[in-house]
């Protein structure tokens, strides 16, 4: 699968933060606006990303695709905030 133009695709990555006991989930956890993810593919037209990159996006952007019985996302480069540095 290869992205185009200004699409990114990426796998979310699933983060689970614990808060007075209680565990939330992507769902429950509402301060949080930006969902982190890495990068599978970048279109041709995006520029600043490299497969493999960790990224922060916009939990509102994007829209799923099923490829290979897998579910990614499917991003525009305009909606990704920041690449994660170790």
């Amino acid at each position: 699968m290869k992205a185009i133009n200004h699409f990114v695709v990426v796998d979310k990555i699933k983060e689970e933060k614990k808060q007075s006991g209680l565990l939330l989930t992507e769902s429950t956890d509402i301060d949080n606006r930006y969902l982190r993810a890495k990068v599978i593919s970048v279109g041709n037209l995006a520029e600043g990303l490299n497969e493999g990159d960790i990224v922060r996006y916009d939990k509102h952007a994007g829209f799923g695709i099923d490829y290979k019985n897998k579910i990614y996302y499917v991003i525009t480069i305009r909606d990704v905030v920041v690449v994660e540095w170790d």
